[in-house]
């Protein structure tokens, strides 16, 4: 029988040092306060660290399994750190009223839990980041056999391989009928699979073997439990669905759902539509600065409005009036002919305006109003609707999200002219890549290179 698990490599006293280092900070920004404004002490007594720690310890357990998730992304990270926030603060208000400290002014719990956001976010980070390293280094790692050498364990073994983070270091792969040479050792049959594992002190098992193997689960299942060690199960997923999927049960059978679009969940899309709205509200606020100007030097340019309003195809195929500055000379095919890079159309300030974006500002008011996002896919044209959702495959998935001023293609370098059915066929497979991945992280991300090309100028921007 093998000796005990977590000899000091994998996950020993991982969990309990986290923990630990997120009560330091939850506690630490508590004494932050207190220090800014004495009188808490006056509405809480000394029980204030019990209240603040032990309101906590609930949010741990709540979210061990993505706080301690290996190689956990960076936007995802961000995600779950900010539903710890919300959570601490539901016990620990409860807890409030329960001992009848509920009379600290709101504005004290509103700056805590502000320093909250912005620390715990960051001590996340960092954390993750030094796991990494250490694993980078050969410290805190698990050591992993596979079982199974066929395209579904080829792409587990990439992954792994590509990225320190995840703290695996592949032992072998055990395979009846081996497939070509992996990048790690083959180690025999399936019956040289318990000895190995005892002899080399294995942790975890992956199958991922393909075709029907019943037997062969069966059999890497017992030896599993008789190791004592963790087993894992690959399905068999073909490389080309490109989509995530949730996992649930009916009548204790395991059921896979791709998860086609994340902002259908309701909560999702209020967290979306509320960043719309205030990133939007402020930017209307503060557009004087750039509208007043911009607008002048349309109508000097040329004779005509300031504005351009296009209608294009929006939220599940709803048309609406996309506003922009006017940046070429008035003409009848507006609303046929897409700009080109030496188009006559255009003027002096409209290129310069295109170059840099800024002839998209006016669109604000259209996420203000509900018909755009800041970021989502660009809307096109009524004529490219029709004419692309019946030459490309899915193509109109991208309106099952509201469409945006910036996306996810366009940061990525899919913008401009799309004289060629391959390049609108790379913005489309860049929208839906973007539906099926959302968050509020990648958000932001796009938001930021956005800004970024625009200072820095892009190739395709005519």
């Amino acid at each position: 029988m093998p000796e005990s698990r977590s000899r000091g490599r994998y996950g020993r006293y991982l969990r309990e040092v986290l923990v630990v280092g997120d009560l330091l900070l939850v506690n630490l920004l508590f004494g932050i306060l207190c220090w800014r404004h004495p009188d808490v002490l006056e509405h809480m007594g000394r029980l204030k660290w019990v209240i603040v720690s032990i309101s906590y310890l609930p949010v741990a357990l709540l979210l061990e399994r993505a706080r301690l998730q290996r190689a956990l992304h960076i936007d995802r990270l961000l995600i779950e750190s900010l539903r710890a926030v919300v959570l601490h603060a539901l016990i620990f208000i409860t807890l409030l009223v329960f001992l009848n400290a509920d009379d600290i002014q709101a504005g004290y719990i509103l700056e805590y839990y502000a320093m909250m956001i912005i620390g715990l976010p960051i001590e996340w980070i960092i954390s993750r980041l030094i796991i990494k390293g250490l694993r980078h280094r050969g410290i805190n790692y698990s050591r992993i056999v596979i079982v199974g050498t066929g395209d579904t364990a080829r792409r587990l073994i990439n992954a792994m391989l590509k990225d320190d983070g995840y703290g695996y270091r592949i032992l072998g792969c055990f395979d009846d009928s081996p497939h070509d040479q992996l990048d790690v050792p083959y180690c025999g049959s399936l019956d040289r699979l318990e000895q190995f594992i005892i002899d080399n002190k294995v942790d975890e098992v992956f199958f991922a073997l393909e075709g029907s193997a019943e037997d062969d689960l069966l059999k890497c299942i017992n030896i599993a439990d008789d190791t004592m060690v963790q087993f894992h199960y690959m399905p068999q997923i073909s490389p080309y669905t490109g989509r995530q999927f949730e996992l649930s049960n009916i009548g204790g059978l395991p059921v896979l759902t791709p998860l086609i679009n994340p902002l259908n969940r309701p909560i999702n899309r209020l967290c979306k539509r509320a960043f719309d709205f205030l990133f939007s509200s402020v930017a209307l606020i503060c557009s004087p600065i750039l509208f007043i100007p911009i607008a002048i030097a349309v109508k000097i340019s040329s004779p005509g409005p300031v504005f351009f309003k296009q209608k294009r195809t929006g939220y599940r195929g709803r048309e609406f009036y996309c506003l922009k500055f006017r940046t070429m000379r008035v003409n009848a095919d507006a609303d046929k002919l897409q700009a080109t890079s030496n188009d006559p159309r255009k003027t002096k300030i409209g290129d310069f305006l295109r170059r840099t974006s800024l002839d998209e500002l006016p669109q604000f008011i259209n996420v203000w109003r509900g018909e755009m996002s800041i970021v989502g896919p660009r809307p096109h044209m009524l004529a490219h609707t029709e004419q692309y959702k019946a030459l490309i495959d899915r193509y109109m998935i991208r309106h099952m999200v509201k469409p945006g001023i910036t996306g996810w293609a366009q940061v990525c370098g899919f913008r401009g002219n799309t004289d060629e059915l391959i390049k609108m066929e790379k913005r489309v497979r860049a929208d839906m890549w973007y539906i099926e991945h959302w968050s509020a992280a990648l958000d932001l991300k796009i938001i930021i290179k956005t800004v970024v090309n625009a200072f820095s100028g892009e190739e395709n921007a005519y």
